[in-house]
Order: C-alpha cells, then sequence, then structure tokens
C-alpha cells in the first residue's frame, strides 16, 4: 500500500512537522528545510538536524521527502538566476543530506521563452554541475510532474524522459507524479480504463519505476486546462473515483503519497482526506 501523509509546516523547527504528521496519523510527510520564499536561509545547525533524525526515527513514519524553495529555476537563461538557483539548490540537497531525507522533490524549471530544448538543456547542465559539486551524496532529485503552464517544463512525459536521460549520474534522478498536475496537463487518470492508459505511457516514455514519490492534489480546473489549482480529494475535476485508481495499485506500494491541499490549523482537512483515500482501498 501506498505511504499516504501531507506537507507540514516547519514552524517552530523542521522537527515539528513530524509531530503535525503523527497527529493526523500519515504514514509520511513532505517539508521545506527552510523558508521557501527567501533566497537566504539561516545555516541547519547540528542540533536541529539531530533533533529531526531523533524526531522521525521515534516516530515510526514510514517515509519522508522534502520540497525545494519555488523561487528556484534550473531552466532560466539569466545566468544571475541560473547561478543563483543552482547555489540555493546545492543547499538544499546539502540540508536533506544532513536530517536524512532521502528524496529532493523540484520542479524542473521555466525556459521564459529561450525554448523548450534550451530550457531543458539548461536543467541538464545545472544538474551535473550539481553532482559533480556534491560527490557521493544519497539524498535523490525528484523531478515534478508540472501543470504545463506558460513556459514551465516537465508538464509532458517526454520533457521528464529528456531530462532522465540525457543528465549524467541519473541514478541520482527520479520522479514526484502530482496528480492534478498530471491531470490538467492532459492526461486522464479517472477511470480504471484512462488510468491505466496514462500509467502505460508513462512507463513507455520515462519508466514506472523512476517514481520515487506521489503528490496527491485533486484539480479545480479541468482535464488539459493546464491551470495549477489544487483542490481537497474528491471534490474536484479528478474525483475519489481517480484516486482509487491509485490506492489499489501496487506497483505504488511503499511509496510515499503526499497531499498539498488547503487546510486550517487544527488539520482536520487531511485527517478526512487521509482516511476517505484509506477507504478507497479494496
Amino acid at each position: 500500500m501506498l505511504w499516504l501523509g501531507a506537507h507540514m509546516s516547519i514552524s517552530g523547527g523542521v522537527d515539528k512537522a513530524i509531530d503535525h504528521a503523527v497527529s493526523v496519523e500519515s504514514d509520511a510527510v513532505q517539508v521545506f528545510t527552510k523558508n521557501q520564499r527567501q533566497w537566504n536561509a539561516k545555516p541547519l545547525s547540528d542540533e536541529d538536524a539531530e533533533r529531526f533524525r531523533t524526531r522521525y526515527a521515534e516516530a515510526g513514519l514510514k517515509g519522508v521527502v522534502a520540497h525545494d524553495s519555488y523561487l528556484i529555476n534550473l531552466a532560466s537563461p539569466k545566468d544571475d538566476l541560473w547561478d543563483k538557483s543552482i547555489a540555493a539548490f546545492k543547499d538544499e540537497l546539502e540540508r536533506c543530506e544532513r536530517l536524512g531525507i532521502p528524496f529532493l522533490v523540484t520542479h524542473p524549471g521555466s525556459h521564459t521563452g529561450s525554448g523548450r530544448e534550451a530550457g531543458l538543456d539548461r536543467i541538464v547542465t545545472a544538474l551535473e554541475q550539481v553532482h559533480s559539486d556534491l560527490p557521493g551524496y544519497t539524498v535523490r532529485t525528484l523531478l515534478e510532474t508540472t501543470a504545463g503552464q506558460g513556459t514551465n517544463l516537465g508538464s509532458t512525459f517526454e520533457d521528464l524522459a529528456y531530462l532522465l536521460e540525457n543528465t549524467a549520474a541519473s541514478e541520482r534522478l527520479g520522479v514526484c507524479f502530482d496528480t492534478c498536475h498530471v491531470f490538467v496537463a492532459g492526461y486522464d487518470i479517472r477511470t480504471p480504463e484512462t488510468y491505466e492508459s496514462t500509467m502505460s505511457e508513462f512507463d513507455r516514455i520515462v519508466g514506472l519505476t523512476q517514481i520515487e514519490a506521489l503528490h496527491f492534489n485533486d484539480a479545480k480546473e479541468e482535464l488539459g486546462s493546464k491551470k495549477d489549482r489544487h483542490h481537497l480529494i474528491g471534490q474536484g475535476c479528478i474525483g475519489s473515483e481517480g484516486f482509487r485508481n491509485f490506492m489499489n495499485d501496487s506497483r505504488f506500494d511503499g511509496k510515499p503519497a503526499l497531499l498539498e491541499t488547503d487546510k486550517g490549523d487544527d488539520l482536520a482537512e487531511d485527517r478526512a482526506a487521509l482516511a476517505l483515500l484509506r477507504s478507497l482501498v479494496s
């Protein structure tokens, strides 16, 4: 079975996300390792890293994933932003390595007008530089499927395949499959038939074994709309039956599937969504 969880706040310390995850009976958790709205971050202390590792081990969670800052754009044609993005991305990987987080999810980037091929090649170069600068790291970068808004890359399976096939040390890469993004990018997952068609296409082009984590988000917008607006599970255009397909797909057993949907301070929405998802298992 999938390891279910949600993205949790690190307010008060990155270890606090573990407490939140436990409170909603999660199997897994996703975190930012720093304030994702700022380029510069307070250094991660040895004490904070050890506290997180200890709390994670005590909690008995099965999976943990980090998400990098949305400011990072490894596809940027502007050298200053590209260099800044590489430096920030290296810092994110270093934090994950110290925290013992095995996966770092990133949006591939936006070419902002330089074109798809140029943007993809820019990402390849950036990733190879990072791999060269950080040898021996165990944390893997997961390229997230995107919605296809504007000049964003990663909304087609072909984009992901290009990055995986052309980046040296590609064993340090994988994929995070976002249900909302894939759906609004034009891949139907609502019925058993369309789900299997989409998964077969992904397997042929990318390979299902590349998927190391999933984002479970329903969609406020229609199939192929290319509009990235998450909705609560079962209340959007994908619907509960779409998620039933994932929950009963043994190919994803032991993979973290994480909510990124709106919630209040009491996390009631997460509790309800996790309960709904578990009820879909046949």
